[in-house]
């Protein structure tokens, strides 16, 4: 088989290929040092932002009251029902009364017996009185009947207070709720035997609207924002400084706000916290206590913020932050960092930037300490072709976990 039909065919074969060699060559330009890289920068500008805390803690009853009986006896009815909502003053068990009814009435006979001898002791006193002064009794006769009145009036006091007190108990027969809220089991049933202050509970009752949360701050955390505000780069803010935010376990935000109620004075020598109490309106009792949950407290408001992509932050082989920046005579510049925290998808800086200073946002790749760079329009840089050029995200507030 022939390849080629004549020496014209080798020539043309040759002038083709010849061609395709210099179109492929057509695009590259001559040789030249390379111009500057093209970056994109960010302006560092001051922002007033609300920073934050997040903190883990429990839920806790607003009021608990555990129900003892306070007088001996046997339970004949139990006349509420589990886990329902009682009000202050309730009955919720009735021990037998029979033996302190009989009680309260022997209490009273025996006040009546008293009462019924009193006029004629004192009469009696009385007549030896007018006798003594005409010699016609003795002194030690009425000394007798002035100590028998006396003490016919003591044992009217004591069959009064008698009374009382078997009154009273007869009334702790009725067990009542000291409290309005939520009652949980029973821990007992009709004829069980019970005992006054008995360490087991009948049962108890908690008030959960509002209700507690209880979230323990470390001490380090508090040092770290006295600092802060006294040294200005953080202030109180407005009115709703102690308005706290409520996530739930699932993640869910709780829809209504909290107060700061207080913030104890003792640390946990065991954590090395404190215990912030927060107080959250609970009309639906979607809040139980033992809950875990997470609360979002606000520090104070931070007037001269300063925030960066977090792309633009890139570490050294120490692990210590820094960015780039574009210097005068746009040539690059590296500059270490102190970071705050994470906000959203930028970085909030505590210290290494100042307003005005130009942060390399794109091009960081091709950018080099020391080299001149072109700053170009965002997208223009080559690293975000085919899309929207990046724009910052706005500063959601500050937390700390």
């Amino acid at each position: 088989m022939r390849l080629w039909k004549s020496a014209e065919d080798v020539v043309v074969c040759g002038v083709m290929i010849g061609i395709l060699i210099l179109a492929g060559c057509g695009g590259q330009k001559a040789g030249g040092p390379p111009g500057p890289a093209e970056v994109v920068v960010l302006n560092v500008s001051p922002e007033k932002i609300a920073t934050t805390m997040e903190l883990s803690g429990r839920t806790s009853a607003f009021r608990m009251a555990e129900i003892r009986p306070q007088v001996n006896g046997l339970i004949q009815k139990r006349l509420f029902v589990e886990g329902s909502d009682v009000r202050a003053g309730q009955v919720l068990y009735q021990i037998d009364p029979a033996p302190f009814q009989a009680a309260l009435d022997n209490a009273k006979a025996a006040l009546g017996k008293a009462d019924a001898n009193l006029p004629a002791i004192r009469s009696r006193v009385e007549r030896f009185r007018e006798l003594l002064a005409d010699k016609a009794v003795s002194q030690q006769d009425y000394d007798d009947a002035s100590a028998a009145l006396k003490q016919s009036e003591a044992d009217i006091q004591f069959w009064k207070a008698t009374v009382e007190t078997a009154r009273i108990n007869l009334g702790y027969t009725r067990i009542t709720a000291p409290i309005s809220g939520r009652i949980g089991k029973s821990n007992v049933t009709e004829g069980a035997l019970v005992t006054a202050h008995q360490p087991v509970p009948l049962s108890t009752i908690q008030q959960l609207d509002p209700i507690y949360v209880d979230v323990p701050q470390a001490t380090a955390e508090l040092l770290r924002l006295q600092r802060r505000l006294a040294e200005g780069r953080l202030n109180h803010g407005d009115k709703n400084q102690n308005q706290v935010k409520l996530m739930l376990e699932d993640g869910a935000p709780y829809p209504m706000e909290g107060t700061l109620q207080f913030r104890d004075i003792t640390v946990d020598p065991t954590t090395g916290s404190v215990m912030l109490r927060v107080v959250f309106p609970n009309p639906k009792g979607v809040l139980l206590p033992g809950m875990f949950v997470r609360t979002v407290l606000q520090e104070g408001i931070n007037a001269q913020a300063i925030l960066i992509p977090q792309q633009a932050v890139q570490r050294d082989p120490k692990g210590n932050p820094f960015t780039l920046i574009v210097e005068a005579g746009d040539k690059v510049g590296a500059r270490p960092l102190v970071l705050d925290r994470a906000m959203g998808d930028r970085w909030l800086v505590a210290s290494g930037l100042a307003p005005g200073d130009r942060v390399i946002i794109e091009g960081i790749q091709k950018a080099k300490p020391g080299a001149p760079v072109k700053v170009v329009a965002p997208g223009a840089s080559g690293e975000n072709k085919g899309g929207e050029p990046p724009k910052p995200s706005p500063a959601p507030a500050a937390k700390t976990n």
